[in-house]
């Protein structure tokens, strides 16, 4: 029982973190924050639900709908803030309440009687959270909560998140920045919608995603679904609303006026359905008109909130802005059915409309011609006949006898076929497009209203004998003049050859830059996922059975192939990963295999010694510079110049890149369960080393060696100082961490037996301390400290992580730092580290599959050179990969550094994917070194941009706003999508080098 209602005081206290950094960070992006902010909702619900958790009977009075105004009518009673708070959402409520009671007349006259009492108008959300909102924007919230946790025995149980006397504070302090924050009334242009959460982006992609697809390609606009409630919601709730409030904008609204609406208008959205019946809409706005179709199925309400979010009739719906459309087809069926088919301006048709039998198309043309002014018109206009309205005009058939055009209306039995064009006088568009039907051989007098009947021929015998449209015989008279189209036709000619001609230069110059900048980046030979059979499975139980089995005989290169294309079974990742990571070789014999478990055994034991041999002496050094401080700061001497050393040392190396918002508070880890105390220092932020950490890079040790396995950190007793022999140890070359001391013999020639007692334990760390140089000391002390302070919180959350597991992984980590002094512990290696513990289990295979891991993941950290490569070769690929939105990430703030993909590169998009698909993604990594590239994380960070390429363009978002998007997309991702993406990509690149 506690267990669950410890995880219930975690989770509300989770949400509000999390709330609290969102409305931190729009407070610092956008420099102010909206009243009407979707964050602020977010975090008024999250408080509430804090403040609601076992809040007594009696605490919520007879307000029973409302249990928060109850407390805070009950608060405000004892607590003069919280009173305040009172009397003004009751007059916010009083107004609001006014308001609704007004007439709609009244309301513009008491307006301009009064300026200086204007009602205020909140949103539905802002007044279901009335009372935490107003508490916050008058800037009270936070000592509201801290009188109640002060207070908590009156209104709450002693199990509630308020009367925990650690989460209490904890909420209470997390309320004071946004406390501090200035909310503005202050109105934008888009002060309602441009704060959206990552989820919410994504949903909005999701719905109008599909909908760009029937645009044109060059000019895709978006739904434009713009959304006003709290971020807060679950995003299936948000997905509905927005389809909702879609579906409502194609009513009459403020926005936008309807001009034409008509129901079971068929289209067919493609070749293999049938036509689908859905409701055809023309709406105007302030400076657009557009034409919307939407299939019945979403506009009768028989799909529930979660099959709307799912149903594909969303791919076929058509939104298109008539500002494009520059021809209307309008095909007239034997049976009295009329077609519609609207062209753009690049040639490309929509998908045809087909009336209902009636006079449905004539109105739709009448409302389309009427919402066109006075901007443009359609040509030929409708005519207008008295005692009908609009008419379709009348078609002039040219005879080829007479020079006199004859009127004729066409028989009501004929089918028809009409084409208007939507033109806007004035503008050069319209200007051109008449020279250009002038040109193509049209006379000018086509150019006029009148239209050829669609079923004639030429009009002209002569030139309809003709094989060729330039093959005109001089008796024609229906063109006097053919010198201008010549020369036309042979500028055509020449401009249609120069393009052709630098188009092909330049694509060969596109696949030199390719080969000379991306030909390092990946394999050039190609591997495919269908041969000599089908990877897709990937390396499977039963064939990894096969393998073992007939190892010499079976290729290592199809084990490979199908890691990549599929990656690795769950059960066998276990004996697979030593394989992928080097610690094995692949057609090893079971003995070779246990000689070289048996080597890395007895260096781990050996490694662990040595670095626990001097782990004591530090632990003493810090008790006995600890109690020296102590007694010289109560004597009121100052502080020895070494003491303070290590203390500057350890302060001002801090850059807590890593913690987030949902990382609990290192106080609330149990202690228990480990035997090795942490050294003394404050709970602060994660350490991060940089190149001027001021940690030695190569410096001359000399250092003790010692098998002390049996050593226990818990044993650590009483050790006498030895200062004098530390710098009077003999100088010598450098010697690696195990090297014997000089003087006698080294303990490992005594039986483990005999150290147990505590004699021998003062014996050999009086040999130690005398091996071992200050600054060497300095050093380990250092970088234990970093390791313990990232062990406590490496993936808490995570079940594998017990107190006895945490141990093996410091014991790992301290082994693998002791042999790389010279780089010492960064944070992040834990990161790394941990995923190799929970599938491995075996701290042994674990140390050494992690050291062969670090031979590549060490050059991304500080003191490596492998980052800023990374970051060149993104932008020379996403240059040549996608050009339009390498240019879109440089206009928006130019974040082609492409800094936001450090996290990326550093931990293998370890914090980016949940832990099972962290699993997946890294061994394909691993296996990608050998199939298609070296580099393959450059391709899955690629993948992740575009994924949200249509999101980022959208958005236009700059480098602020991705790196928000993408922290908050973490563990979200779709990683077999991201994989797939990435092998495309690679593919891409191989055939671009081999030209293909």
């Amino acid at each position: 029982m506690s267990c669950s209602a410890d995880a219930v005081k975690d989770k509300l206290l989770w949400n509000v973190k999390k709330e609290v950094k969102q409305i931190m960070e729009e407070a610092v992006t956008r420099k102010f924050v909206h009243e009407d902010s979707s964050h602020i909702i977010a975090l008024c619900g999250v408080v509430e639900a804090c403040l609601l958790h076992m809040l007594k009977r009696r605490a919520a009075g007879f307000l029973r709908s409302d249990k928060v105004a109850a407390l805070f009518t009950k608060v405000g009673k004892t607590c003069a803030i919280a009173g305040d708070v009172c009397r003004k959402v009751q007059e916010l409520q009083q107004q609001v309440e006014s308001r609704k009671n007004q007439p709609n007349g009244q309301e513009p006259l008491k307006r301009q009687g009064s300026t200086t009492s204007k009602t205020p108008v909140l949103t539905p959300q802002a007044i279901r959270h009335i009372w935490v909102r107003t508490a916050l924007i008058e800037k009270v919230l936070d000592k509201i909560v801290q009188y109640i946790v002060d207070n908590c025995s009156k209104y709450y149980e002693k199990e509630a998140l308020l009367a925990d006397p650690v989460c209490g504070p904890i909420l209470a302090s997390l309320l004071v920045g946004p406390c501090a924050l200035e909310y503005t009334k202050l109105k934008t242009a888009d002060h309602y919608w441009t704060d959206p959460s990552a989820d919410e982006l994504v949903q909005r992609h999701r719905i109008h995603g599909a909908h760009g697809r029937q645009d044109s390609p060059s000019k895709r606009p978006a739904l434009g679904i713009r959304k006003r409630h709290s971020s807060g919601s679950t995003s299936e709730d948000r997905f509905a609303a927005s389809a909702r409030e879609y579906v409502e904008s194609l009513h009459q609204n403020s926005r936008t006026h309807l001009l034409y609406g008509k129901n079971n208008v068929l289209v067919q959205p493609k070749d293999d359905l049938e036509a689908i019946p859905g409701y055809l809409s023309l709406h105007q706005s302030a400076d657009s008109l557009t034409l919307k179709w939407t299939p019945n199925q979403l506009m009768n309400g028989t799909l529930g909130d979660s099959e709307l979010e799912k149903s594909v009739y969303w791919d076929y719906a058509l939104i298109v802005p008539l500002s494009q459309i520059v021809c209307i087809h309008c095909h007239q069926q034997p049976e009295s059915r009329w077609t519609l088919v609207l062209v753009s301006q690049d040639g490309t048709q929509r998908p045809p409309l087909h009336f209902p039998q009636g006079g449905h198309l004539l109105a739709f043309l009448s409302c389309l011609e009427n919402g066109l002014l006075p901007r443009g018109q359609l040509e030929p206009p409708l005519w207008c006949q008295q005692g009908k309205g609009k008419v379709f005009p009348k078609l002039r058939k040219r005879n080829s006898n007479k020079s006199v055009d004859l009127e004729e209306m066409p028989a009501e039995d004929t089918s028809t076929d009409y084409v208007f064009r939507i033109i806007y006088p004035g503008h050069k568009h319209d200007n051109n497009t008449s020279e250009m039907l002038e040109m193509q051989g049209f006379g000018a007098n086509l150019l006029s209203w009148q239209l050829e009947h669609c079923s004639q021929g030429s009009s002209c015998i002569s030139c309809s004998m003709g094989s060729s449209p330039y093959d005109i015989p001089s008796c024609c008279t229906c063109i006097h003049d053919r010198t201008p189209l010549k020369m036309l036709c042979e500028s055509m000619k020449r401009q249609i050859i120069s393009r052709a001609f630098y188009g092909w230069l330049a694509h060969c110059r596109h696949l030199s830059t390719v080969r000379t900048h991306l030909s390092a980046l990946v394999n050039h030979s190609i591997v495919p996922p269908d041969r000599p059979a089908c990877a897709a499975a990937g390396l499977t139980k039963e064939l990894w059975s096969k393998y073992q089995k007939d190892r010499k005989n079976y290729k290592e290169l199809e084990l490979l192939r199908r890691v990549y294309y599929g990656g690795v079974q769950h059960e066998i990742r276990k004996e697979v990963w030593p394989f992928l990571l080097g610690h094995y070789k692949f057609g090893m014999a079971k003995k070779e295999m246990d000689q070289v478990d048996a080597d890395i055994a007895l260096r781990y034991q050996k490694v662990m010694a040595e670095w626990k041999a001097c782990e004591l002496i530090v632990k003493q050094r810090e008790k006995e510079s600890h109690s020296a401080t102590l007694a010289k700061f109560s004597s009121g001497s100052s502080i020895d110049s070494h003491v303070q050393r290590l203390i500057h040392r350890d302060s001002t190396i801090s850059n807590d890149v890593f913690i987030s918002v949902d990382e609990a508070d290192p106080g609330e880890q149990e202690p228990g369960g480990q035997e090795e105390p942490a050294l003394t220092a404050p709970p602060a932020a994660a350490e991060f080393d940089s190149p001027d950490s001021g940690l030695p890079s190569s410096r001359n040790y000399s250092v003790a060696s010692g098998a002390l396995s049996s050593i226990d950190d818990g044993q650590g007793g009483s050790f006498e100082d030895e200062e004098g022999s530390a710098e009077g140890a003999r100088p010598g070359p450098r010697a690696r961490p195990g090297q014997l001391p000089p003087q006698g013999s080294g303990p490992e020639e005594q039986p483990r037996s005999q150290l147990g007692s505590q004699d021998c334990l003062l014996d050999v760390a009086s040999v130690c301390a005398a091996s071992y140089t200050i600054e060497l000391l300095d050093t380990v002390a250092l970088n234990l400290h970093r390791i313990d302070k990232d062990v406590q919180r490496c993936d808490r959350n995570y079940w594998y992580f017990t107190a006895e597991n945490l141990e093996k992984l410091r014991n790992v980590m301290c082994s693998y730092v002791w042999e790389h002094l010279e780089v010492g512990y960064v944070q992040g290696m834990c990161d790394l580290l941990a995923p190799l513990m929970v599938i491995l289990d075996n701290d042994q295979l674990a140390y050494s599959c992690f050291s062969h891991l670090m031979k590549r993941m060490s050059q991304n950290f500080p003191n490596g050179g492998a980052m800023d490569t990374h970051f060149a070769n993104m932008r020379s690929l996403i240059q040549i990969l996608d050009s339009e939105l390498f240019e879109l990430m440089h206009q928006n703030g130019d974040y082609t550094h492409f800094y936001f993909c450090y996290r990326w590169f550093l931990l293998d998009f370890k914090r980016e994917l949940l832990y099972e698909d962290v699993f997946t993604v890294w061994e394909v990594i691993w296996a990608a070194k050998h199939i298609s590239s070296e580099h393959f994380v450059l391709f899955i960070a690629l993948a992740l941009v575009e994924v949200y390429r249509e999101i980022i363009r959208d958005n236009n978002m700059d480098f602020t706003d991705i790196i928000k998007f993408f922290n908050e997309m973490a563990e979200h991702h779709d990683a077999a999508e991201i994989l797939r993406i990435a092998r495309d990509l690679v593919y891409k690149v191989q055939t671009l080098i081999e030209n293909k």
